[in-house]
């Protein structure tokens, strides 16, 4: 079964929280998630992406059939950068391994180029997170170098990787 991304709605808080409320996937995210990750944490992230503005803000939910499965999300730089924007996502553990981040990621991509005059989305995983890195590689991204030291996570200093994701002409 294909994924297919689609905007957030209230309901979904059930599975979002279910996903997010794990380790393994908060130990590859930038810090500012609570855990444990609740329903309520979940509606407060679901209201603020529904209100958020649409022209900076492509937050959606990643689904099967009509499971919530993950997040993904783009979101513009501001001043010189402001053609230019960051992509970030997870997929709940057990749906790890299918393809599914992505499909996620080159659909919310395609949806991103094609309806704003956005010309470059760009992520930086963890340098060890390999999986994120390949998720890149697989949705067309390229790797553009190593960010070294470029991050504190639960104590450690991190490199990570800068890929980018170029609108065609």
């Amino acid at each position: 079964m294909e994924c297919v991304i689609r905007e957030w709605r209230i309901k979904d808080k059930t599975d979002l929280a279910k996903n997010l409320n794990n380790i393994n996937i908060l130990n590859n995210l930038r810090d500012g998630l609570p855990f444990p990750y609740t329903e309520r944490d979940a509606e407060d992230y679901i209201t603020s992406m529904l209100s958020a503005d649409q022209s900076k803000t492509f937050a959606f939910a990643i689904t099967l059939g009509d499971k919530v499965i993950g997040s993904i999300g783009i979101f513009r730089c501001e001043n010189i950068h402001y053609r230019t924007a960051e992509i970030g996502y997870y997929i709940g553990e057990q749906y790890w391994g299918n393809g599914y981040a992505a499909s996620a990621a080159k659909q919310a991509c395609e949806y991103v180029f094609r309806n704003t005059d956005i010309m470059r989305i760009f992520a930086e995983p963890f340098a060890c997170n390999v999986r994120s890195c390949r998720v890149l590689e697989k949705a067309g991204f390229q790797y553009e170098g190593t960010l070294h030291k470029n991050a504190v996570k639960n104590g450690r200093i991190l490199d990570m990787k800068m890929y980018a994701l170029l609108k065609e002409a």
